[in-house]
């Protein structure tokens, strides 16, 4: 056994320039864990809260002092002197001290830091990589990429509602040779954007926001981009991530950029033949995070083909999955560590997930740091794929180079693809 000798923590900031937590576990033996946590922009009601100062005088009451001080005085007593090797016990008195019911009290930014940190700590004091601590011997798969390569939604300023549109880089033999195809894939893209005269700016996770004719013509530039750059929609598929949580409006779905107006029904509808006409392997949150109903209905007619993704139906809780499976809404989850808290509550879901036959997709946050603990994650659990963003600004782009860190270190026993 390895004690936890000091817990301490700062505030930083994350990718869009805003505050976030950093915590950092020094052990016994001299070995040490920094970890800082993401925030998302478009968030589900049922996430665990982040803790924010709200003083108007510093950075528009989005501070985290107040989160930084409950790890350097409330958590670091707790946790002294406690066995650095317990994660499970660690991370429950951690949830036990706050008492509520999402983490509002400590806030989940504190407590989620603290968790990774001790965690990368631990494997260090170890001396293993943290893929191997967190996930055994047998942890050897690395994810398909998931690049966001067009934004819209609450992440771009542009008229595109859809949130996300993703390539899927699948078909490849290693994680090398499908990185190599996104970030060629991307390029393509913004040749065919300034050759039509649209903006290539990118919105937070790296992708590019234009404006264009519609939601469905940017699967339509995927499409070409992937063949411009030299590649088949067999090797390279697409997939969405409608964020359709922020369209709900009491009984019907109201797209805010272009106001259209559609009900559950006809929305369905919609996505089913976007999937026809498209190579989709993957529509997340294509209804609002209640609509159970819905999701059941979509999973129903598409789900015997492609993923169909809960996020804020689900936000990496084993209670709101155990709903999912209750009412076979849905056949995947993605998995947000900040939306839950701790690496124990993040692992538990994900093997709950396993059980009932979801696929499971490790993801960052819009506003994201350097930190790549998601990477190891992803192999540790074993999950088919990564969302990460397009491979374009350097808090994105570490997740990758981590992978391919990872993909090197296991050699001949790396697995890849679905």
């Amino acid at each position: 056994m390895v004690r936890i000798r000091d817990i301490t923590a700062r505030e930083i900031l994350d990718s869009r320039g805003n505050p976030t937590l950093e915590s950092r576990v020094v052990l016994e033996n001299g070995a040490i864990g920094v970890a800082s946590v993401p925030s998302g922009a478009s968030c589900g009601a049922y996430e665990a809260s982040e803790l924010r100062d709200g003083d108007a005088s510093r950075y528009g009451g989005k501070g985290v002092l107040g989160a930084v001080r409950n790890v350097r005085e409330r958590i670091a007593e707790l946790l002294a002197r406690g066995n650095a090797y317990d994660q499970g016990s660690a991370d429950r008195k951690m949830i036990e001290l706050d008492g509520s019911k999402n983490k509002s009290v400590l806030g989940a930014n504190a407590i989620l830091s603290v968790s990774l940190a001790l965690a990368r700590a631990s494997a260090s004091s170890l001396g293993i990589p943290l893929y191997r601590y967190l996930g055994g011997a047998m942890a050897n798969r690395v994810p398909v990429p998931m690049m966001n390569v067009l934004n819209g939604g609450a992440h771009a300023s542009n008229n595109v509602d859809i949130q996300e549109f993703m390539i899927v880089p699948h078909g490849f033999a290693t994680f090398d040779e499908a990185l190599r195809a996104g970030s060629e894939i991307y390029f393509a893209l913004r040749r065919i954007l300034l050759d039509r005269g649209l903006s290539v700016a990118v919105g937070d996770e790296g992708g590019f926001a234009p404006d264009l004719s519609g939601d469905e013509e940017a699967l339509a530039l995927l499409v070409e981009a992937i063949e411009k750059a030299g590649y088949k929609t067999e090797q390279v598929g697409v997939a969405i991530d409608a964020a359709a949580s922020e369209w709900a409006d009491r009984d019907s779905y109201r797209l805010p950029k272009r106001g259209r107006v559609q009900s559950g029904s006809e929305l369905l509808s919609f996505w089913c033949e976007l999937s026809r006409k498209y190579p989709i392997l993957s529509i997340e949150d294509p209804f609002a995070e209640d609509d159970f109903e819905s999701f059941h209905c979509l999973t129903e007619r598409l789900g015997d083909r492609l993923l169909i993704v809960g996020d804020d139906l689900f936000v990496t809780n084993a209670d709101r999955l155990r709903m999912g499976i209750e009412s076979e809404s849905a056949n995947a989850i993605l998995i947000k560590p900040n939306q839950i808290g701790t690496v124990t509550e993040v692992l538990e879901t994900v093997a709950l997930a396993g059980r009932y036959g979801y696929r499971h997709i490790l993801s960052h946050r819009s506003g994201e740091t350097l930190d790549d603990f998601i990477a190891d994650l992803a192999v540790a659990s074993g999950a088919p794929m990564i969302k990460t963003g397009a491979p374009c600004r350097g808090e994105r782009v570490a997740k990758y180079n981590r992978l391919l860190e990872i993909s090197s270190e296991l050699g001949g026993s790396c697995r890849f693809g679905f």
